[in-house]
């Protein structure tokens, strides 16, 4: 698949020796859903700003569609859309207004109809005469992601773009999402609900104190690192769990008549055969069986941990 961010060695330090990125290297497909995750000042933002021309690098190189960002500004940040995570917006100005300004600071040619076409898939087509002051959290929000596709740029950048908004809003902006990956675009978000990144992205990278630790494609993340659990609920309750089944790594789950097995799912054998044999053969018996596979949220903060 075509590359359409190239980060090579990127690094950033600022004058009191603090160091926000170590020699990052990335690459981030054309037309995919990328989530960057990290822990609070862990260099998410530091990152995207240096990609969008906010802030300068200090060593490194990052080209944007075959286009360097440090000699080919203009070029570069034409194909992005930024929506921060503050709600900075023109308070006085229409949302109309606000929408046609920012398409006209990249040059480009008056499309109303286009215009139209984004704030009625943001649910604004009714509210383009408002005062943007006039609008709620969520609503500015989505102003944001209007002026970030007013220039229709080829690459979306959402730095937690749904802080503070209610559930209803936050579903329709992925919605938005989706039909903007479905057109080709490249969305590349940071986001402090995990279980979005889980339900959204293609792939994942993991950021840790300035370095990458990671990154996999979602669905391969998810097989390798995440573990499968086994919850035995038993007839009668246990004082204590049998010797004999010491091998197995057994665990009392709420109460003493349950038994939780973990096992790992890329095994070549996951032992859940020999554990009910060996339940059998203890007189232990049960009468149910579930299983929970480990979250995104989990495996990150495992992956935080072990870096930490």
């Amino acid at each position: 698949m075509q590359t359409i961010v190239s980060i090579e060695g990127l690094s950033k330090s600022y004058q009191d020796s603090f160091q926000a990125l170590k020699n990052v290297s990335l690459d981030i497909r054309k037309g995919e859903i990328f989530a960057l995750l990290g822990p609070n000042g862990a260099g998410k933002t530091t990152l995207i700003n240096i990609i969008c021309g906010i802030v300068n690098l200090s060593s490194g190189k990052v080209m944007i569609g075959g286009h360097n960002i440090a000699t080919e500004y203009r070029a570069t940040r034409s194909l992005i859309g930024l929506v921060p995570q503050e709600l900075v917006t023109e308070s006085f100005e229409s949302v109309w207004a606000t929408v046609r300004f920012s398409r006209g600071l990249f040059g480009k040619a008056p499309n109303d109809q286009y215009l139209e076409e984004v704030l009625k898939a943001l649910s604004l087509w009714d509210r383009k005469d408002n005062k943007i002051m006039t609008l709620s959290g969520g609503m500015k929000r989505r102003v944001l992601i209007a002026k970030a596709l007013a220039h229709e740029p080829q690459i979306l950048f959402l730095d937690g773009p749904t802080a503070g908004v209610d559930v209803e809003l936050r579903q329709d902006m992925w919605a938005v999402v989706r039909r903007l990956r479905e057109s080709g675009v490249t969305v590349i978000l940071t986001t402090h609900y995990i279980e979005e990144a889980e339900q959204m992205a293609d792939r994942i990278g993991i950021i840790s104190d300035g370095e990458i630790i990671l990154v996999q494609d979602k669905s391969q993340l998810m097989r390798e690192l995440g573990k499968k659990q086994l919850l035995l609920e038993l007839d009668d309750p246990l004082q204590r769990i049998p010797e004999k089944l010491a091998s197995f790594q057994l665990e009392f789950g709420a109460s003493a008549a349950e038994l939780i097995y973990t096992y790992d799912t890329q095994a070549e054998h996951t032992g859940i055969t020999a554990l009910l044999a060996e339940l059998g053969h203890a007189g232990i018996h049960f009468h149910d069986v579930k299983t929970t596979q480990s979250s995104l949220e989990e495996i990150f903060v495992d992956l935080v941990k072990k870096v930490g």
